[in-house]
């Protein structure tokens, strides 16, 4: 199984609550649309010792099912929105 942790700041533009719960909504909503995809979680309510924001915490079955998860047109659409709001991202995935 691959591990696929994202993590994100706002842009200073952004409405971290209303755009956070915008985030959340987009990429749990992909729960049982996407091959492959086990969990999917977003964490908004960080401790203040965080540097970003915003986390996605996603579990997937395999490499290609993370493969297959970045050109999903449900996940391509959370993504577009997520780049008008959100900054600094940084990715980690890993075998679990």
């Amino acid at each position: 199984m691959i591990r696929h942790i994202v993590a994100w700041n706002f842009k200073e533009n952004a409405n971290p609550k209303e755009d956070g719960a915008k985030i959340k909504a987009l990429l749990e909503g992909l729960a049982g649309k996407i091959d492959g995809l086990l969990e999917i979680k977003v964490h908004t309510n960080l401790l203040d010792t965080s540097n970003r924001a915003i986390v996605l915490n996603s579990l997937f079955a395999n490499e290609e099912a993370l493969a297959a998860y970045k050109p999903h047109p449900e996940h391509v659409r959370a993504a577009e929105f997520i780049g008008t709001v959100a900054t600094d991202r940084i990715c980690v995935d890993y075998y679990e």
